[in-house]
């Protein structure tokens, strides 16, 4: 009976939100409306970028591979939570909570370079902006975004490692929406004390490197903007670093308030804050960026222009007047 009770798991139950009929199928509605608004925002915002060589600079290209992270994540996360709306098996494997997590840390990881390094983009823009292509390069930014990219992976894969040297006993059941470090942690029959120990490290260390490198660069565009004799120019360069500061404080408030409770008994408490950096963050990010952006704007309205249908008439006009040779 020890050895059944203290076994290693095979699957686990999500509990979700609710059990209530009438309430699941209205969060199904509205779930899966915000996932298809995240993922319409995220990957029309990358299709934009890749398509219009005017936006082919170092700024859009983190802010791609940005869109690309949310995208990750919500694909991560919601398939699954809405499923469980729908279906009365809310059961998921060990092995697809692992692969779960792996790409939700991944994207999360990968989001806190992505953000630092943009905030040292608009820096160098700012600050030195004589010297702009000189220190940001072509090959720096996508070393930068490959950096990003190595760096969520070693983090995710050194995760799930950890986990899967736990055994999970009693109910299996994961008071949560998805696979998250915290809720299995309480299911574990073994310390997690090393598991909780590395979380510690590993975000401090992330946080506080990429925080750094955010704060260090924000304070320096202040002091050059407080500097400036031009009202127009002190407007500007306010209106360029506003959608991404406003983007960095929400997602960084999250993590720190969400990790700095990795001890926390109480479940509960996760979800609303593990809702907002999972679900609303990737869904408010393009918006955040395409609606606080000029260029952006001047790009979707130019693209929207040029398909109008007395447009595309006249080219045809144009076209049957005048036959190429």
């Amino acid at each position: 009976m020890i050895e059944d009770n203290h076994s290693l798991a095979t699957e686990f139950i999500l509990t979700g939100f609710t059990n209530n009929p009438e309430l699941k199928t209205l969060l199904f509605v509205v779930f899966f409306a915000v996932y298809l608004i995240t993922m319409v925002g995220n990957l029309g915002l990358l299709a934009l970028i890749f398509t219009e060589n005017c936006l082919h600079t170092p700024m859009y290209i983190f802010l791609g591979n940005l869109a690309v992270m949310d995208a990750c994540c919500s694909c991560a996360i919601t398939p699954k939570m809405l499923e469980n709306f729908i279906s009365k098996d809310r059961t998921i494997t060990l092995h697809e909570c692992m692969v779960q997590f792996y790409f939700f840390c991944l994207a999360e990881t990968a989001d806190c370079f992505l953000l630092a390094a943009m905030a040292y983009d608009r820096y160098v823009a700012i600050c030195r902006p004589l010297q702009y292509h000189t220190m940001m390069s072509k090959l720096l930014c996508i070393q930068m975004t490959i950096g990003a990219y190595i760096a969520g992976n070693l983090h995710s894969i050194i995760h799930v490692v950890l986990l899967l040297r736990l055994n999970f006993c009693g109910s299996h059941q994961i008071n949560h929406f998805f696979c998250d470090v915290l809720p299995l942690f309480r299911l574990s029959c073994v310390d997690p004390y090393i598991n909780e120990l590395m979380i510690l490290i590993f975000a401090v260390s992330i946080q506080i490197f990429t925080i750094t490198v955010v704060l260090s660069s924000y304070f320096s565009i202040l002091f050059t903007i407080f500097k400036m004799k031009s009202k127009e120019g002190r407007g500007k360069a306010l209106s360029t670093c506003a959608s991404h500061f406003l983007s960095i404080s929400i997602f960084y408030g999250c993590l720190i308030f969400m990790y700095i409770q990795a001890r926390s008994v109480k479940g509960d408490n996760d979800i609303p804050v593990a809702i907002f950096y999972t679900i609303i963050i990737p869904l408010l990010n393009p918006f955040i960026y395409t609606l606080r952006n000029k260029e952006v704007i001047n790009v979707m309205k130019r693209i929207m222009t040029n398909r109008k249908p007395h447009n595309i008439l006249k080219l045809i006009s144009s076209k049957c007047v005048n036959p190429p040779h």
